[in-house]
């Protein structure tokens, strides 16, 4: 028998929840749960589910295959393998029946077997070919241990002018619709910015600048961004965090529907109609409704994608269409009263969202995600503190102490080094749920956590989160070719290229106690800047553990530290 796997994300996940219809959802509905469909994948074939989230190696080469065969990818992937797991054929998103001139995936399971009852040597001939070119394509070998000159210096460039190219100055963002944001490249548009403004070259400076600043607004805006429960930070602190630190991975878009509890629907957690509004807000509906696009037949009639089945029909995603300062000025109101109404609004709506039932929560977690996580509240506990004394920040933003993240930070660090890090082969595992997961650690699980290290340690952390980075790096491979030929794939990447191309990084070095007032007010204001060419070592000459590996690692700085 055939072998398909099928490959996407579990569930469509919270991180996505608001964005146009997510393809995993919609072919979930309509082709996993037809009964139809189910008889012919069970009479001939075997189906193997994979979580790309669990397993991003095997996602990587049969999505390769599908790139290399269409031009193009993306989840859900479907891929139709031999026996001996050559693939044969692939696809992305199939409808279940012909239409969008795309054949339907019951066409396409019947076009399969009879291709592989008629011309089965042919099939498995090409499968063979296909994979020994991806062996060959997959391998990655160093060239040397130096990056060349050229590509250190032209690969930022080539991939920032790729970028500015496909900005779309109407909705932000770049690419077309649907967008899914990749963080890498508004930081790779901010890194440029700087470096052209260093260069002298203030206008090409700003319009980078206001690229990615439209862009955040745009998102901040949306409907990607939760309005009524706080920005993923603030999430994550509340309902994304274990006992033990561990930073879960998301939470599905769907959940049982308030009305039907035995019925679960996308977005059903975060959506409202106009009459729950009304109940719930009362007073100010008038104003929240306009302020959040609220329509008693539904707001997601934006666009076409945005509710292809009409199953968000008489349903509010909330987003603001309009600046605040204009929707306050209209109804003659100061600005701080006009926020300070919608925060008691979304306040309200918060504490009726919570008595309905939970979407359900994947408490998988994942090493890279955690590092991009952990970078996060590292970061935010010194860069936060920089806000005014004064600020009065509105419902769902509260009170948080800055200094909490560092703490959370290095609780997860902890998690990790303790249930997923060997520390005798200096190896990790991809992911945790009830114990390790038996995948290794890929790349971006390295990558994300050394540079959710050196960013702990930056921003105040202990001597031994830098030391732990520094091991961890050495097994680390190279990626020239992909720099070379696609940069805008990589944008950090490129950024890290170009910073060695850098002639000369600056380096703060901080003297002092750790745990006095001035170090911390030393930190904060080191970091209150951007600068990526800047490296922030801070050192305690008392502390032994620290001056030894200094001493090793960079006597100057040892040196330093002692004659001051």
């Amino acid at each position: 028998m055939l072998i398909t796997l099928l490959t996407g994300i579990h569930g469509v996940k919270r991180h996505l929840k608001k964005l146009a219809r997510g393809m995993c959802h919609v072919m979930e509905v309509e082709s996993f749960e037809d009964d139809g469909v189910a008889k012919l994948l069970n009479d001939w074939f075997v189906s193997i589910k994979v979580d790309r989230e669990e397993r991003p190696d095997v996602d990587k080469v049969y999505m390769t295959y599908v790139q290399a065969l269409y031009g193009g990818g993306g989840w859900p992937l479907s891929v139709f393998l031999s026996p001996d797991l050559k693939p044969l054929m692939g696809g992305t998103y199939f409808p279940p029946d012909d239409k969008y001139g795309r054949p339907g995936f019951k066409t396409i399971l019947r076009k399969v077997k009879e291709a592989w009852e008629s011309k089965k040597d042919v099939l498995v001939k090409s499968g063979t070919f296909a994979i020994e070119q991806l062996s060959e394509a997959l391998s990655i070998s160093k060239l040397s241990d130096k990056l060349s000159e050229e590509i250190a210096q032209s690969a930022l460039h080539k991939c920032t002018k790729s970028l500015a190219e496909s900005y779309d100055p109407q909705y932000g963002g770049f690419g077309s619709a649907p967008k899914f944001p990749r963080p890498s490249e508004p930081q790779s548009m901010i890194y440029q910015s700087k470096k052209l403004m260093d260069l002298g070259k203030p206008d090409e400076a700003e319009k980078h600048l206001k690229m990615v600043s439209f862009s955040l607004q745009c998102m901040a805006r949306g409907g990607v961004h939760d309005h009524v429960g706080g920005v993923w930070m603030s999430a994550g602190m509340r309902d994304m965090i274990g006992h033990d630190g561990e930073i879960f991975s998301a939470e599905d878009a769907d959940s049982a529907e308030p009305e039907n509890p035995t019925k679960k629907k996308e977005g059903a957690f975060y959506v409202w109609t106009t009459s729950e509004i009304e109940d719930i807000v009362g007073e100010h509906a008038s104003l929240f409704k306009e302020h959040y696009y609220i329509k008693k037949s539904g707001n997601c009639d934006l666009s076409s994608m945005s509710d292809p089945h009409n199953e968000f029909k008489g349903k509010n995603v909330l987003i603001e269409r309009k600046s605040t300062n204009e929707l306050a000025s209209k109804l003659g109101m100061p600005l701080e009263n006009y926020q300070e109404i919608l925060g008691l609004s979304r306040k309200k709506l918060f504490e009726a969202r919570s008595k309905r039932p939970r979407p359900h929560l994947d408490d998988k977690v994942i090493v890279s995600w955690n590092g991009l996580a952990i970078s996060s509240f590292a970061r935010a506990s010194k860069i936060l503190k920089t806000e005014p004394e004064d600020t009065k920040f509105n419902f769902p933003v509260s009170g948080t102490n800055p200094q909490e993240y560092m703490e959370v930070a290095k609780k997860a660090l902890n998690f990790i080094k303790e249930n997923l890090y060997n520390s005798q082969s200096r190896r990790l595992q991809h992911s945790f749920r009830n114990g390790p997961s038996k995948a290794p650690g890929f790349l971006d699980d390295y990558a994300f956590l050394i540079s959710a290290l050196l960013d702990v340690y930056e921003y105040g952390g202990e001597i031994a989160w830098l030391s732990w980075a520094v091991e961890l790096q050495d097994i680390q491979a190279v990626f020239e070719k992909r720099l070379k030929e696609a940069p805008v794939a990589v944008p950090l990447m490129c950024c890290a290229a170009d910073m060695l191309a850098v002639p000369s990084k600056k380096q703060v070095v901080l003297v002092g106690m750790k745990s006095s007032p001035q170090m911390e007010h030393m930190l904060v204001s080191v970091h209150a800047s951007y600068d990526p060419n800047k490296i922030v070592i801070h050192i305690d000459p008392s502390d032994e553990d620290e001056m030894g590996f200094w001493k090793e690692k960079n006597p100057n700085v040892a040196a330093m530290a002692k004659s001051n």
